[in-house]
């Protein structure tokens, strides 16, 4: 075997052993088999406000696959981050209150409600209540 041959052999083998990994990657990433992301349950859970992305108005942040988010009023927003459509993290537009999928541009209220596709399902909504400088998030 003389060396092209065997570099030949070496990249077939290393791309034979990444080909899986690559396609595993997918569910890592938030897709499932089925398109349906998941949306997580018996939420319950605090944040401290005084300081961070929720500090201000038009801020938000991710945690525990949901997104919560200050609108410029004030007022705090929590669904479940991840676009009913492919799984993709959800944005927050402080100018419209509205959600934004930033794959394919699905919309949805500061309810959750889709307002454009290609998403057809709402994301869930949760409850917020705010004491002092803590924020429960819960379903």
């Amino acid at each position: 075997m003389d060396r092209k041959d065997f570099l030949n052999q070496v990249g077939i083998g290393a791309a034979a052993l990444l080909v899986p990994a690559c396609i595993g990657g997918l569910a890592a990433c938030g897709k499932s088999n089925t398109g349906v992301p998941t949306v997580p349950t018996n939420v319950d859970f605090t944040l401290d406000v005084s300081s961070g992305a929720l500090a201000s108005n038009g801020g938000f942040l991710v945690k525990n696959g949901i997104i919560i988010a200050r609108t410029n009023s004030g007022t705090f927003l929590a669904v479940s981050a991840a676009c009913t459509h492919e799984g993709t993290t959800v944005n927050f537009v402080p100018s419209t209150n509205k959600f934004v999928c930033p794959n394919h541009n699905a919309q949805f209220s500061s309810t959750g409600v889709v307002t454009q596709g290609p998403a057809t399902k709402n994301l869930t909504s949760y409850s917020t209540s705010l004491n002092g400088n803590t924020l429960r998030v819960f379903s």
